[in-house]
């Protein structure tokens, strides 16, 4: 068993085999992350780009670690380097971040030259994620989210709709209120969680029936009221 894990980049010189190889192993090893990505995401979607992403990411660090070695000048160098470079993007799923960082240990792995150890790691936890999305786990009973409703000034918000909130949710707290058009309409910002099996369409038909058919908003997010 020690020999399957024994790195294929036996010298500090490389070779064209053992660059080949090494290369070769992250791109599959990086393909395969993808199709793990792909399979726990159907449901809710993903970019193109971010796919590509993945099966780069994992070449890229290891040729990466192959060029730099041993050499502590070169890390540095290589690490004022990044330093330079800024991602912008907009904020992401954890659960994408986490991939990223799966990416990158198994491009460190193809790159020290630990082949076998890769696809070990890419195994053991590809099946965990597959078991995990397939068995639901972690996802909470109701749907956190953010509701505002805009009513006229003329109608007393206090109480309005209190029973609509306890019928559909589980929990609600009316977060903020404010004025807008001039002090003509009022808008109200409640956290909630909506109840999983809640008809959304019927609750927010309810609230219509008492705001004068004036705006409704749902945000599937907890203290979001950027809309």
């Amino acid at each position: 068993m020690e020999n399957i894990f024994k790195s294929v980049l036996s010298t500090d010189t490389l070779t064209l085999p053992q660059v080949v190889i090494c290369t070769i192993s992250a791109v599959v090893l990086g393909f395969l992350i993808c199709m793990i990505y792909m399979f726990t995401h159907k449901k809710i979607g993903y970019a193109q780009s971010y796919v590509l992403t993945m099966v780069m990411l994992p070449a890229i660090i290891a040729i990466i670690i192959m060029l730099v070695g041993n050499n502590m000048a070169k890390a540095f160098s290589l690490a004022g380097a990044f330093s330079l470079i800024r991602f912008r993007s907009d904020s992401g799923d954890p659960a994408d971040i986490s991939y990223i960082f799966f990416s990158v240990a198994v491009g460190l792995a193809c790159g020290m030259g630990f082949v076998a150890f890769g696809f070990v790691f890419l195994i053991i936890l590809g099946v965990i994620m597959i078991l995990l999305n397939h068995f639901k786990f972690g996802a909470p009973a109701v749907t956190y989210m953010t509701l505002k409703i805009t009513i006229p000034e003329d109608l007393s918000y206090q109480g309005v709709f209190d029973n609509i909130l306890n019928t559909f949710t589980s929990y609600w707290n009316l977060r903020r209120v404010k004025t807008t058009e001039f002090g003509s309409l009022f808008e109200l910002i409640y956290d909630i969680n909506l109840n999983n099996d809640t008809d959304q369409k019927k609750f927010i038909d309810y609230i219509r029936t008492l705001n004068g058919n004036l705006n409704v908003t749902l945000v599937l997010a907890r203290n979001s009221d950027r809309f």
